[in-house]
């Protein structure tokens, strides 16, 4: 007689090899995470890396005004655009743009994060009020302050005019001295709500534990916050500097919205410049894309090197 199958030999297939469910499990083992974050590397492929494709293709590219592909075109976009009279300032006022703008975003928002982290009447409804200028649209915000300073009907003109402290209207935006920094208040004022609030996050997750050592130790206030608060509020800061680095150079809706880069180029970063030079030439634009795409990734580079984010302290 035959002896009856074992149950270890009646679970498996021709070969010895598991059968059904057992091998579709393993092999879905053996791709690791990649099912669960495909979708969001599809996602990255479609809007980031097939667009910086698409720009670097183009600025190779003779186009005309109409969008029809005339050509190759080599780097003579590339050096058309270095040879543009107007591009070396471009760049550095998108320079000073940028390091102002971040600098005096991460400070405030440094010092009201440090407030909002205290106990004080009314706490809450400061809390919310901060984030009016991050609810409503950067345009729409920036509209609102170029009609504030409106040279005619604007209400800090009508202001000063009464109280006497200028003897006529001022062209706020009709000149670059005083064009530039109105519109580097705005950006900071758009800027606050969220790296006020991702600094008041990472505040929020130090022990306190941790001050109540060092009040034993007879630290001070000054001591407490320059070798406990800053060194453990690090992560946070680095988060809220490289995503205002991006934001800040990208940002178009504030400038054009309150000079549109005027007069000439004299308002223009880098970004306004770009979207000019379309009016004339697609691949030229094209080419100052490529060139900010690079601006961009270098200063964070340097932002990252210089900030050591990767050694602990």
């Amino acid at each position: 007689m035959k002896a009856p199958p074992s149950p270890a030999s009646s679970g498996r297939g021709r070969g010895g090899r598991a059968a059904g469910p057992v091998s579709r499990r393993g092999g879905i083992a053996r791709l690791g995470p990649l099912p669960w974050i495909a979708p969001v590397i599809l996602l990255i492929l479609a809007v980031v890396v097939w667009p910086v494709i698409e720009l670097i293709r183009t600025s190779f590219l003779d186009i005309s005004i109409a969008g029809k592909v005339r050509g190759s075109a080599g780097t003579d976009k590339f050096k058309k655009l270095f040879e543009e009279s107007d591009f070396g300032a471009v760049l550095t006022w998108t320079v000073i743009w940028t390091v102002v703008v971040v600098t005096a975003t991460m400070l405030l928002s440094l010092a009201l994060a440090q407030l909002f982290n205290q106990k004080f009447p009314g706490r809450r409804i400061t809390r919310w009020a901060l984030i009016a200028p991050w609810a409503a649209s950067v345009l729409m915000t920036a509209i609102g302050f170029k009609w504030m300073l409106n040279q005619t009907a604007g209400v800090l003109n009508t202001v000063m005019l009464d109280l006497g402290l200028i003897d006529s209207s001022k062209d706020w935006l009709g000149r670059p001295e005083t064009a530039w920094p109105w519109m580097m208040a705005v950006a900071v004022f758009v800027s606050l709500p969220f790296t006020t609030y991702t600094l008041l996050a990472g505040l929020q997750t130090i022990p306190q534990d941790v001050y109540e050592a060092s009040r034993i130790d007879g630290a001070g206030p000054w001591q407490t916050y320059r070798h406990i608060t800053l060194p453990m509020l690090r992560p946070a800061f680095l988060v809220g500097v490289v995503i205002n680095l991006i934001n800040v150079f990208n940002s178009f809706p504030i400038i054009w919205a309150m000079t549109q880069g005027g007069p000439g180029y004299d308002t223009s970063t880098s970004m306004v410049f770009m979207y000019k030079l379309k009016e004339t030439d697609i691949g030229e634009s094209a080419a100052m894309s490529v060139v900010n795409f690079l601006m961009v990734v270098v200063l964070v580079l340097i932002f990252l090197k210089v900030s050591r984010w990767n050694e602990e302290d």
